[in-house]
Formats: C-alpha cells, structure tokens, sequence
C-alpha cells in the first residue's frame, strides 16, 4: 500500500466541509468515530486533509443528517478531491502554490524582486530557474517552464483569472527584466482581469520591503481567503484569519503608496524604451 497523498487544496476544502457538516449536526469527534467505527485519529486526519474512502465518506453524509438527494454537490467535491491536477504530468505534486492558484478567482500578488510568475516571458523564466541556489537542468528545468507558461493561460481562458500586481519598481531595472519582458508586461496590463501597479522608486523605504506574498480568493463564497509566502528556502501557507486579513491591508497600503495603472503603465514604457 502506498503512502497517503499530502492535503492539496481540494482535499483540505473537503475536509472543511466535512468538518462543518458535523458540527452543524450536533456531533463530536468522539461520538462520530464511534458511530463510523473509526478511531478518533483518522477522523481527525480527514477533518485536515486526508481523503476517507468512498465508503465512509457516504456513510459521513448519512450520519450528518445529508439527505441523499442532496449528496451530488458534496460528491463532485469528493471527486475533485480525488482528481490529480494536470501538473502531476509534470513531476509536480500538490504542495507549493500552483495547486492553490488552480482553484483561485482571485489573486493579488506584491513582488520585491521578480516579475510575478504570471506575467513572466519564458526567457525570464529560465533565467530564474538557472540563477537559483540550485540551478534547474534538463527536463526537470523543461517542465518547470512548460507549468510556469501553462498557468498564464488563466489569463485569457475560462474561468478567468483575476489578477492585481504590485511590485517595487526596482524588479524593472534588473537585467533580466529586458524589452521583451516589460514589452509583455505592458501589453498584459491592458487586460481586463489585470492590474498592474508599481511602486516608484521616489517612495523609498515602504512595508512590502521585507517579502513578496500573495492573497488569493476563491469562487465560492464560504471559501475563506488565504495568503502565501513563497521565500528562497520555502514557502509558507497562511489561513489563520487574522493573519490573512492583516496581508489583505498590508496589500491595500502597497496598492495606494503604488502609482495607479495608467501612471504605472507609461512608467513600464519609459522604462522599456531606454
């Protein structure tokens, strides 16, 4: 038998729900391990992730008082769950953000040093790859572009993906920021479901100086949002309300302290044209 998955989005989203529903009927872990006849340790590992098998998941929605022609909804959520996401064909697994983004409506994203993966031409995107502490090679480094230039489709493709950029403006003046790429840059701003601000250099010492980091919000309205820190020797997921919100205000400042889109947009023209 092999390993159990790790949690990605979708499994955790289930889980939530899952969580939810017994609560709403009245239930404690302990009464409802018992009554399933499973241990209280693997119905915690399922309220956190872990995917119960089809069986006890109906027999959850039995005993949570779901009547049955109710159960499609929460069904189709099992299924996605169960689905492997189209990076998996790429040697990628559901950890890291692109799991996360698959499910988003909305992204708002501040960047100190790099254009923003969404944005990034595939040039740039190589380069990055070969600066990291350990370059990227071969096909390991192909697929990492194929998946980079796959997630932009987002941009232009059903369900659309709404996206707000902030970013200081020395990640422009980087050499590996060349015409092409803020050519791209410019030209994406122009999209409806994009917004591109950037920070001018006259602001000097501000808030976002310290990490990039991302708000996401999902389509559906019970789905809370998350914020995500992505750093040079990791990454860290945050869902705590508190701290989501005070990333929500920190991004609110940036975009204000930010020159606005058209000011933006001629500063990236500028730019590209010296």
């Amino acid at each position: 038998m092999g390993e159990p998955r790790k949690p990605n989005f979708r499994m955790r989203q289930l889980a939530r729900t899952l969580r939810r529903l017994r609560e709403q009927a009245r239930l404690t872990q302990e009464e409802t391990a018992r009554r399933l006849r499973l241990s209280e340790a693997k119905l915690s590992r399922i309220e956190h992730g872990q995917l119960p098998n089809y069986h006890e998941f109906l027999a959850m929605l039995d005993l949570y008082g779901v009547i049955v022609s109710d159960y499609d909804e929460y069904v189709r959520m099992y299924d996605r769950a169960e689905e492997r996401g189209w990076w998996h064909a790429y040697g990628m697994d559901d950890r890291g953000f692109v799991s996360i983004e698959a499910e988003a409506s909305v992204v708002r994203t501040y960047e100190v040093g790099h254009v923003p993966g969404l944005l990034q031409t595939e040039s740039y995107t190589r380069a990055t790859f070969a600066s990291a502490r350990v370059p990227l090679t071969g096909q390991q480094l192909e697929n990492q572009v194929t998946v980079r230039l796959r997630r932009q489709r987002r941009l232009v493709e059903e369900p659309l993906l709404h996206v707000h950029v902030v970013m200081d403006e020395a990640v422009l003046h980087k050499p590996t920021c060349d015409h092409d790429q803020l050519t791209k840059i410019g030209h994406d701003s122009h999209l409806p479901n994009m917004i591109v601000q950037v920070i001018p250099e006259q602001v000097g010492v501000h808030g976002g100086l310290y990490s990039n980091f991302l708000v996401v919000g999902f389509p559906q309205a019970a789905e809370p949002d998350l914020a995500y820190v992505e750093y040079g020797f990791g990454s860290l997921q945050i869902e705590k309300e508190s701290d989501v919100r005070a990333a929500r205000l920190l991004f609110e400042h940036l975009a204000s302290v930010a020159l606005d889109e058209r000011e933006s947009r001629k500063l990236i023209e500028r730019i590209a044209a010296e």
